[in-house]
């Protein structure tokens, strides 16, 4: 067996280290499927604790960073050293990623929020382990199952606000979106078909709704098309997630900011979606939930999201090729 997957548990006082447990408990974690977890074991059996688990902590496969006690432990409370550790456990886990020690990460959500209380300049996962990587040119790709196949959608801004976000809507970064999309993809896909979204409503409306349709994201898309890839639009983004999901007309959709992206996929797939950080060196995976404070610890959450967050790990880590198939 190769080096395993990492998982992160994220911050101790949301759901992550719970799903984590419970996982293990159902027995969808097992040591000898390559998993290994990095977080704290004193949290991590108060924990087990509070939900009544029985875990056979003989077999819990944990690197234990020794950061949080039980007494640290507080279920459903923001709390600054919660977000320190789990900003730690993270870079615990992409240092040993990049040296080799394990073949990704599939991270538990983190409380910005939290972070922010001890690291002022933390924007996100994302963000933080591109700086660790030392690359800038990454996405956020959510991918989720449709009738017709796997959909992925990407961003061109994240973490951002809205107008930050407009003013990133560059030719430069809409191509290497596009590229980035397109390099993951083709590990599953001989030619993966990418839709990409318009910025303004109706795409713009040739001009009648602004100019940034026209003046970044076309050419952009010429560019790309010129290259040899199968890329399309400006579409309207109110319609490409119909043509994509019930049609089955688009293998990724390239969206301009956060919420056009994510809106459509937390409907499609709230409880199974799957965030895959794009442009690293190392593959990192994700749920596609927060930390859900106010369900935290009670035995509500769900754990379908890290089931299908470690299966896209697994698939990167094994895809090294382009496939005939749709993904």
């Amino acid at each position: 067996m190769g080096a395993p997957l990492a998982i992160t548990m994220g911050d101790a006082s949301g759901v992550g280290p719970e799903i984590v447990l419970r996982a293990f408990a159902a027995g969808e974690l097992d040591p000898v499927d390559g998993i290994v977890v990095y977080g704290d074991a004193a949290v991590l059996r108060h924990g087990a604790t509070l939900l009544g688990l029985d875990i056979d902590w003989a077999r819990f496969p944990l690197v234990d960073l020794g950061i949080l006690t039980a007494a640290d432990h507080h279920p459903g409370r923001l709390d600054a050293a919660a977000g320190e550790a789990a900003r730690a456990y993270v870079e615990r886990a992409t240092i040993d990623a990049m040296a080799g020690t394990v073949a990704g990460l599939v991270t538990m959500p983190m409380n910005k929020e939290a972070t922010q209380l001890t690291d002022p300049g933390f924007v996100g996962h994302t963000e933080f382990i591109a700086g660790l990587c030392g690359v800038d040119k990454v996405s956020m790709m959510l991918t989720a199952a449709t009738p017709h196949g796997s959909l992925a959608v990407t961003h061109v801004s994240t973490h951002c606000s809205l107008a930050e976000a407009i003013r990133r809507v560059t030719t430069a970064r809409v191509l290497d979106v596009v590229h980035l999309t397109h390099e993951v993809l083709r590990r599953f896909l001989d030619a993966p078909r990418i839709a990409v979204c318009g910025l303004n409503p109706h795409a713009g409306e040739h001009g009648l709704f602004g100019r940034e349709d026209i003046e970044q994201i076309a050419p952009a898309i010429a560019a790309a098309a010129g290259e040899g890839l199968d890329v399309s639009g400006p579409h309207p983004a109110d319609t490409v997630f119909f043509q994509a999901v019930h049609r089955g007309r688009y293998d990724a959709i390239v969206c301009m900011y956060h919420d056009q992206g994510h809106g459509p996929m937390k409907l499609l797939a709230f409880d199974s979606g799957v965030n895959v950080t794009l442009g690293l060196p190392i593959v990192r995976t994700s749920v596609d939930h927060g930390t859900a404070f106010d369900i935290a610890w009670t035995g509500q959450a769900f754990t379908d999201s890290l089931r299908h967050a470690l299966a896209y790990a697994r698939r990167l880590t094994a895809g090294t090729g382009s496939g005939a198939g749709r993904s």
